[in-house]
């Protein structure tokens, strides 16, 4: 049986799965007739080779979906009706599925185990072009730079507590850390989603005060505090960067290309805006408020910060072969060569490490001025009132031992492979569905 008498064998039975086909799509068109050009042309120009991460999420994405580089069988015992499955490729760069697969994932977990149930303010810190490159440039500055920019947020926040007579207040937040911008150009920036208010321990519970929302002065205040601590951070690395004669590498050269892909940002000067501020290419935005009950917004809040970079949807190819991509506003589309679009990619690819949401609290159990018993400050109130009855994100004191995975027997007579079967598929045509001998 061939896998489109699968599929329609499946849907005659009702179901409602449909393979998603990547091989038709056209990005995956571009990266699979372009992909050796772009490396050609990378090393003509006498560059050095792309990290291993950034390659090998280029390989991924061309086996993730295809039947013939291995699938799972998927039978009900009820009916007999039989689906195969694609492997995916579970990247963390620019695969549309498995990028806005796991926006899904993690704005459920934050919303349903993470954030507690008051309201939310989301805090967005954009940084000038210089300050892109650095930080696309060296992942350990992005920790650095979003240190400081939460420890001036917690900062203002927790004065504010005090004065309102909060004692010991303390403060949380979830960031998504994005590389990229609505044009698929390089633009590190931050979403931060930030607890409207400090949290504070009374009795046996953790109890949580509302603020005020912060005034266009306070937000020009805190960014200029901010903007300051920056300066001294980056400026020096600008200034050894600029002084290194050394060619750049191919990702350098895509980085950099992606980054002025658009020309001349629009000015924003003149531009009008409550609760923003703009400081020397800096800017801090926090007009963003969402009630303690509002946990779909909360969820399409988190959803966007953790948005992949592409939408095949506002992706088309011109008559002269380029690829436009249609943007919002200010400007309406952008037409670029496809190993320029490649270039983005490569920008767009974090290190398989570095995680997209973050976590963050005044202080945490390593911390010698956290108070004894406490872990983080992200708890879930009771309904009766805001006082905290269980923690969510307390760190365990050992790490939990991983079951062994249990391997099912295969089945009598010839069957397929499958990846709980720990078997590997052989190569097979596109249009076949790659069945393998039993073993």
């Amino acid at each position: 049986m061939g896998g489109d008498g699968v599929t329609a064998s499946a849907n005659a039975a009702g179901s409602a799965y449909r393979r998603r086909e990547p091989e038709r799509t056209l990005l995956h068109a571009t990266v699979r007739e372009h992909w050796k050009t772009f490396l050609a042309e990378a090393e003509q120009r006498g560059e050095a080779g792309l990290p291993r991460f950034v390659v090998g999420e280029f390989e991924r994405y061309l086996r993730c979906g295809i039947l013939a580089n291995g699938f799972a069988r998927v039978r009900c015992t009820a009916c007999g009706a039989e689906l195969l499955v694609a492997f995916s490729c579970k990247g963390r760069g620019f695969c549309p599925s498995c990028t806005s697969r796991r926006m899904h994932d993690t704005a459920a977990h934050l919303v349903e185990g993470v954030i507690p149930q008051v309201p939310v303010r989301q805090w967005v810190f954009s940084l000038p072009r210089w300050a892109r490159f650095l930080l696309a440039r060296d992942p350990q500055l992005i920790t650095c730079t979003l240190d400081i920019a939460l420890r001036g947020i917690f900062a203002w926040q927790r004065r504010r507590a005090r004065r309102a007579g909060a004692v010991g207040p303390r403060a949380g937040a979830v960031t998504f850390v994005q590389r990229f911008g609505g044009a698929l150009n390089l633009n590190v920036h931050f979403h931060c989603v930030i607890p409207d208010g400090v949290f504070v321990r009374e009795g046996g519970g953790v109890r949580f005060v509302e603020l005020a929302p912060p005034s266009d002065d306070e937000v020009m205040e805190v960014l200029r505090r901010v903007v300051a601590r920056l300066e001294r951070l980056l400026r020096p690395k600008l200034a050894s960067t600029e002084a290194d004669a050394r060619p750049l590498d191919a990702l350098g050269a895509a980085q950099a290309e992606a980054m002025n892909s658009l020309g001349t940002p629009p000015s924003v000067e003149g531009r009008v805006r409550k609760r923003a501020a703009y400081l020397e290419g800096f800017s801090l935005h926090a007009a963003v408020h969402l009630h303690a009950n509002d946990r779909e917004g909360l969820a399409n809040l988190c959803g966007y910060g953790a948005r992949p970079p592409f939408s095949q949807e506002r992706l088309s190819q011109l008559p002269d072969g380029r690829l436009a991509y249609r943007l919002k506003r200010p400007l309406a589309t952008v037409a670029r060569r496809s190993c320029s679009s490649l270039a983005s990619c490569c920008a767009a690819s974090p290190r398989w490490f570095r995680r997209r949401a973050r976590t963050s609290c005044a202080t945490t159990a390593s911390s010698p001025r956290h108070p004894a018993g406490a872990a983080r400050w992200f708890h879930r109130p009771s309904p009766q009132s805001n006082t905290v009855t269980k923690p969510l994100c307390c760190p365990r004191a050992s790490p939990r031992p991983r079951r062994p995975r249990k391997i099912p027997a295969a089945p009598p007579g010839p069957s397929c492979c499958c990846g709980s079967f720990a078997r590997t598929c052989s190569p097979a045509p596109a249009g076949a569905a790659a069945w393998c001998s039993p073993t």
